[in-house]
């Protein structure tokens, strides 16, 4: 999809979004998703599935079946190298920088060598009242854990395959 397309395309569903009054938060306890999900959804960084569509519907009265149907097609993920200028995400980009070396080594002390999954992933707001009664905000990455695994080359299915055919 065209940039142009998909900014179009974002820009009428965040339009239908604020039509609504509603928040994301409300959103996501109507559709059963996470908060995060929904705004990925209506910004074209997620794949609205099948069986989400009804929720959706009923939530957002003004999505037109163009609407969905655009939402159902596997998205361009990108996003505006300007968007680090914006001070909440370069905050956030500021945080896991900060501690993310800590947290790497949390991670590979917990579960050994590996990462979080960016695709097998969860992500949510939420507001807090902290203990001196200021409001928080408690963001929660939770991803599914992938081991790094050893290359052996008896393993590689690509290189197996390949003997097998020389072979023939």
């Amino acid at each position: 999809m065209e940039a142009a397309t998909k900014q179009s395309v974002t820009n009428r569903l965040l339009a239908v979004k604020s039509a609504s009054g509603k928040t994301y938060s409300q959103l996501a306890t109507e559709t059963g998703l996470t908060n995060v999900y929904v705004a990925q959804l209506l910004r074209r960084q997620a794949q609205l599935k099948p069986d989400t569509v009804p929720k959706l519907r009923q939530a957002l009265p003004g999505l037109t079946d163009e609407l969905i149907g655009a939402m159902m097609t596997p998205p361009w993920r990108s996003y505006d190298p300007n968007l680090i200028q914006e001070p909440t995400v370069y905050r956030l980009n500021e945080a896991v920088m900060h501690f993310g070396e800590s947290i790497k080594e949390i991670i590979n002390e917990d579960f050994g060598d590996g990462i979080m999954s960016a695709i097998d992933f969860y992500c949510s707001v939420d507001k807090i009242k902290g203990v001196d009664g200021n409001n928080r905000v408690v963001v929660t990455f939770d991803g599914k854990y992938l081991s790094h695994s050893e290359q052996r080359t008896e393993n590689m299915v690509s290189r197996l395959n390949l003997r097998g055919s020389t072979s023939e």
